[in-house]
């Protein structure tokens, strides 16, 4: 799964997130309940990502050095 294929442009299942991120679906799970990014899509029970929050999510939490603070991704 690439997260930067163009013409992959399909909503991500919780599991395929947790993977592409290396966290746990747990994870996920406490940070949606917490409201704290990524930014998720519900369709009806089901949970969705867009591949393109988490590339922001991801780049969000770049940083050059330990006291860098980076930018933050609203949720």
């Amino acid at each position: 799964m690439s997260i930067n294929n163009p013409n992959d442009n399909r909503l991500l299942t919780e599991l395929e997130a947790a993977a592409l991120l290396s966290v746990k679906p747990t994870t996920l799970r406490r940070w949606r309940w917490a409201g704290h990014p990524p930014r998720f899509i519900k369709i009806g029970a089901a949970v969705r990502y867009d591949p393109e929050d988490l590339q922001n999510f991801i780049e969000a939490g770049r940083r050059s050095s330990t006291s860098d603070r980076g930018t933050e991704v609203q949720p």
